[in-house]
């Protein structure tokens, strides 16, 4: 990522307003009447500008699974959530990753593109191979990963 879109403002500049900002612009051609509405359901189901991570995956996006197989499925658009923290005598953090997935999967990786956090942080880009085998135990999307809450799509793009 060569430089982050100043309408994304630094008080949103975690992996969930990554989600937010990123489908916020998605759905101004793509889908406009939802940003009129709130592009997000809140807990109680009402439509919402704002929405947390918890709140995105539970009321905002359907899972597909935590196995190879739903990995083989991603979508440009789709989650990848990871729950760390709650082994620590706190509270858990949910962590969220955009998939991007290439026009020709012969020829491109799918990647991963994410906001660690922190203050000051930048967006950074992977590949999910590369997390498959590269990153540590508790940051690999793999069914035995007790952290990875696994991969997850717009509620409303699930067909069923």
């Amino acid at each position: 990522v060569e430089q982050i879109d100043p309408r994304w403002t630094v008080e949103q500049r975690d992996c969930s307003g990554l989600v937010r900002f990123a489908y916020r612009e998605a759905f101004k051609s793509l889908w406009p009447e939802r940003l009129l509405r709130g592009p997000w359901q809140d807990r109680r189901g009402a439509a919402s500008a704002f929405a947390d991570a918890e709140t995105l995956l539970a009321h905002n996006f359907a899972p597909l699974g935590r196995d190879e197989q739903a990995a083989g499925g991603l979508r440009s658009g789709d989650l990848m959530a990871f729950r760390q923290g709650e082994m620590n005598d706190g509270p858990a953090t949910f962590h969220l990753m955009l998939v991007v997935t290439p026009d020709d999967k012969a020829h491109g990786d799918t990647l991963v593109i994410y906001h660690p956090g922190s203050t000051g942080e930048e967006v950074r880009i992977g590949t999910l191979q590369g997390l498959f085998n590269d990153a540590p135990r508790e940051w690999r999307p793999e069914a035995q990963n007790r952290s990875f809450v696994g991969f997850f799509r717009l509620k409303d793009w699930v067909t069923p």
